[in-house]
């Protein structure tokens, strides 16, 4: 239980500063909606689109490379040669990539603001350089550094675009003489978003200066040989993540039945639905964070399969809870779309159940993903990914005409569905882990159904505080019975062992 309670530690660490620093950045949705229209939004998101794209591009999977290789070599060397490598090829893909960015701002719909696209490939360039100083960070069991500067890029971030979008618009479109009003160009306009972030990322990297400068520029031939061909795999891999997950933001500005102006109002009512599954993302994200760096240690002990196994079944629960506390109050989480200045965002709110189930679905195809990177077959890891892009490219390009954005929805259900399960069956056959997947089933099966239930009542009921306390007693219900029935586990827990043994 000890190892669990580190990973349960260090993922509280990570998970705070995703919790507290996204969620602070989450805020800005409900800015930005409110400023924006739909149409403008969906702007904002395809350009980030893009930048995960990017992203994949310039990192090439040398993150977890990182973490794999410092198992049979010495760390400084595997971060000298990873940094090394990363510090070339971002030079390199950052100047070929500027070369056709008018084309790119076409293909986007943004022929008058190639610069949007520019500052995109800054932001990726300076991301790209902190990776590895963040991997030292958590390989070496830093995560209150970690946290901090993540919190601290967020702070500024979200700090710049109020700035810029609140304070000096507002005395901008006032009128006013001062040096607020000045300080705005209109002609910026959504930039103004991507110069926040671009701020925010170099000083993060100022932040991370210690890492950076215990860099020696020098790699180890091979080494780099051997870690290129580990990532080359997960390059694919990461590829396919990224159609998965942002894709159908392209395709809906692409395929969307209308004029462009309503697929880019589609894609900017579905982008924001979409944050609304902010809450199991932040989690997931805070639980690789953790998880994978843990994973590859414990890999080597005796018991493996069987920690696996548990670290599995408590993240399913907590997957459980996160998808109730969503779902159950959407009443209350609606509000963050700035639906009173534009009202036609909540045309897309029924995405949010099937998309929040779909990513319950890739948390736990990246739990069961290990057994690919531990037993070195990542080239199946790519053929899955690659047969889960098949499927979002098809349903995506077949349905978005009739469905429209709940096409997208239904695709990325559908693909993660396929990843987890196909991930599972070759898993036990390659690195067999005694996963509880009945039981874990039977969790959400009851989740669906205390939805489905919750939603007959809203139907019926007087008023909304009756439905949230319907809700409040759904998940009550759902809490008692995990404990009734995860009993033994919950009383080896610190602190919850002993309420559950009183």
């Amino acid at each position: 239980m000890s190892k669990i309670k580190k990973l349960a530690g260090q993922t509280f660490w990570y998970g705070f500063s995703n919790i507290f620093g996204r969620f602070i950045n989450y805020l800005l949705t409900p800015l930005l909606t409110g400023i924006y229209s739909s149409s403008q939004y969906g702007d904002i998101s395809i350009l980030f689109a893009y930048a995960a794209f990017l992203n994949i591009v310039f990192t090439y999977g040398m993150e977890t490379a990182y973490f794999r290789f410092n198992n049979t070599y010495a760390e400084k060397d595997v971060y000298n040669t990873g940094l090394f490598a990363l510090l070339i090829t971002t030079v390199l893909f950052t100047a070929l990539l500027m070369l056709p960015v008018p084309a790119v701002a076409n293909l986007m719909k943004l022929p008058g603001h190639p610069e949007y696209v520019r500052w995109v490939l800054w932001i990726v360039a300076l991301d790209t350089l902190a990776v590895l100083p963040f991997s030292k960070l958590r390989y070496e069991g830093r995560p209150r550094k970690f946290a901090t500067i993540k919190i601290l890029n967020i702070l500024v971030n979200v700090g710049l675009v109020v700035f810029f979008l609140v304070l000096c618009k507002g005395q901008h479109e006032k009128g006013a003489n001062n040096i607020w009003a000045v300080l705005y160009n209109p002609n910026i306009d959504i930039g103004y978003v991507f110069l926040a972030n671009l701020a925010a990322s170099a000083i993060t990297l100022v932040l991370l200066s210690r890492e950076l400068f215990s860099f020696q520029p020098r790699f180890n031939t091979a080494l780099l040989r051997e870690m290129l061909v580990y990532t080359a795999p997960l390059i694919i891999v990461g590829f396919g993540g990224m159609i998965n997950e942002t894709i159908d933001r392209f395709m809906i500005v692409q395929r969307f039945p209308g004029t462009v102006e309503e697929a880019k109002s589609a894609n900017g009512i579905y982008s924001a639905n979409y944050k609304l599954a902010l809450l199991i993302v932040l989690f997931i994200q805070a639980f690789r964070m953790g998880a994978e760096p843990f994973f590859f240690r414990e890999a080597q002990s005796e018991n493996a399969q069987k920690t696996y196994a548990r670290v599995m079944k408590f993240f399913m629960i907590a997957c459980c809870f996160c998808f109730l506390g969503v779902v159950l109050y959407l009443d209350i989480w609606k509000h963050f779309m700035g639906i009173r200045r534009h009202p036609e965002y909540l045309n897309g709110l029924s995405v949010v159940p099937i998309l929040m189930l779909a990513k319950i679905f890739l948390g736990v195809y990246y739990n069961l993903s290990i057994w690919y990177k531990l037993t070195n077959h990542n080239t199946i890891g790519a053929m899955i990914t690659i047969g889960g892009a098949a499927i979002t490219l098809a349903v995506n390009y077949f349905l978005i005409p009739h469905w429209g954005y709940m096409a997208c929805a239904f695709a990325t259900l559908l693909c993660y569905g396929f990843m987890m399960v196909a991930s599972y069956r070759l898993g036990q056959k390659h690195y067999p882990v005694p996963y509880a997947w009945k039981k874990m089933s039977a969790y959400l099966v009851i989740c669906l159904v205390l939805f489905g239930i919750h939603q007959l009542f809203r139907m019926f009921s007087p008023g909304i505080w009756w439905t949230h306390g319907f809700a409040l007693v759904e998940m009550a219900a759902f809490a008692l019975f995990i404990v009734r029935v995860e009993k033994k586990e919950f009383s080896r827990l610190p602190f919850i062992g002993r309420l559950v043994r009183d």
